[in-house]
């Protein structure tokens, strides 16, 4: 395996994942959490995208957001779920490379160089809110219950957030094979179905002392770990719009007839039907927008970088990334839904599967609610109020 050393190198190695993983979406999508998706993980980490943000001081060729945006749209754009595996990853790298110390770097960046992934256990269901955390690390061992856990049943460890015995916010990194770490496939969602999201739950796990970060400090500083998380989110977002809007095309001029009004209106073709091509040139016009976007907030990033110098800079970033994850969000739906507009009533044959777009794209983008990033943009723009959390959204 090699690992991508330049942009261009990382985005040929993206579309050469995807054009292998391309065939088989319809049917992982159609498999859910009831088929593992091993061939084509196993593809995802043997590319060596998994290792192009880990820093050139840990051997890696630390390729920025601008890299990390393009290589997730291309990788959605082909299959969305397998695209969402690595996400929490990319983060964690991240995270590794601001609050790692000298072992956790130099033990886990050589496990991503050699095709590793991290898989994630973050989130929790029952609380009060998102952040009502019950997994505790007592006495160097892991106890709790995590859901949403995209990545970890097939990862080589799993990075947990827990309460340590003062109640703070650690980080924890755990072999997925460890004694007393069992990951189900209880997902059962509409959409992004592959990524088999389900419940962690870990019992007396020990946590090396070198393997467990203070990741609350992450968050009490300036920085982009959140933008570069969300930036990647909306990747995804932008390659299933992009995805949408392909095979409304494809459909539209090899299957596809005219409607009755178009025919007698002069169209021979339903990409005749002046109608069609209205609503398609504003479909394409949107997603071209979305691309843009999304591709401004990544050069954001790159200027302002991992460690801004203020709560400004780090608003810059955060919001720009919010407006490409919002706005994205929207174009997905609505590419995903207006497909079947465009298209008429037999792309809707399930032997298509067309609707896996809006599935995929209506159960990510709730991911995070979308209105509270327009709120923020305006805030700032009106009033000048910083988001969140140290510029952070």
């Amino acid at each position: 395996m090699s690992v991508p050393q330049t942009h261009d190198e990382a985005v040929t190695a993206a579309h050469r994942l995807a054009a292998g993983l391309a065939p088989g979406a319809i049917q992982r999508d159609r498999d859910g959490a009831t088929v593992i998706p091993s061939e084509a993980l196993a593809a995802l980490d043997s590319s060596g995208l998994l290792a192009i943000t880990v820093p050139v001081a840990d051997g890696g060729p630390g390729l920025g957001p601008r890299t990390l945006a393009e290589v997730g749209r291309v990788i959605a754009a082909a299959d969305p779920s397998i695209a969402q595996v690595p996400q929490a990853h990319f983060l964690l790298v991240d995270v590794l490379a601001v609050h790692g110390g000298p072992e956790a770097r130099k033990r886990l960046f050589g496990e991503v160089l050699a095709g590793r992934r991290f898989g994630n256990a973050l989130a929790e269901r029952g609380g009060k809110h998102a952040q009502d955390l019950r997994t505790k690390i007592s006495g160097g061992l892991l106890d709790g219950v995590k859901y949403y856990t995209t990545g970890a049943l097939t990862s080589a460890w799993i990075a947990v957030s827990a309460l340590d015995e003062q109640g703070r916010l650690v980080l924890a990194f755990v072999a997925r094979d460890a004694a007393g770490v069992a990951v189900d496939t209880d997902w059962d969602v509409i959409g992004q179905r592959a990524t088999i999201s389900g419940t962690a739950t870990f019992t007396g796990v020990p946590v090396e002392p070198g393997l467990r970060l203070d990741y609350a400090h992450a968050y009490e500083q300036p920085q982009q770990l959140g933008a570069r998380a969300q930036l990647y989110h909306a990747a995804i977002e932008v390659g299933i719009a992009g995805a949408a809007l392909a095979d409304a095309r494809d459909y539209l001029r090899t299957k596809a007839r005219p409607s009755t009004e178009a025919v007698r209106a002069g169209a021979s073709t339903a990409a005749d039907d002046p109608h069609v091509r209205h609503r398609y040139g504003r479909l394409a016009s949107r997603v071209r927008a979305a691309e843009a976007l999304l591709e401004s907030a990544a050069r954001t990033l790159e200027e302002v970088t991992l460690f801004p110098a203020d709560a400004d800079a780090a608003a810059r970033g955060s919001l720009a990334v919010a407006a490409a994850k919002a706005f994205g969000s929207e174009i997905a739906v609505e590419a995903g839904s207006e497909l079947f507009q465009l298209c008429g009533t037999s792309s809707a044959a399930a032997k298509y599967d067309l609707d896996r777009h809006w599935r995929n794209a209506r159960t990510h983008s709730v991911h995070d609610p979308l209105d509270w990033k327009y709120a923020h943009i305006a805030a700032y723009e009106l009033a000048d109020v910083l988001p969140p959390n140290h510029g952070q959204l």
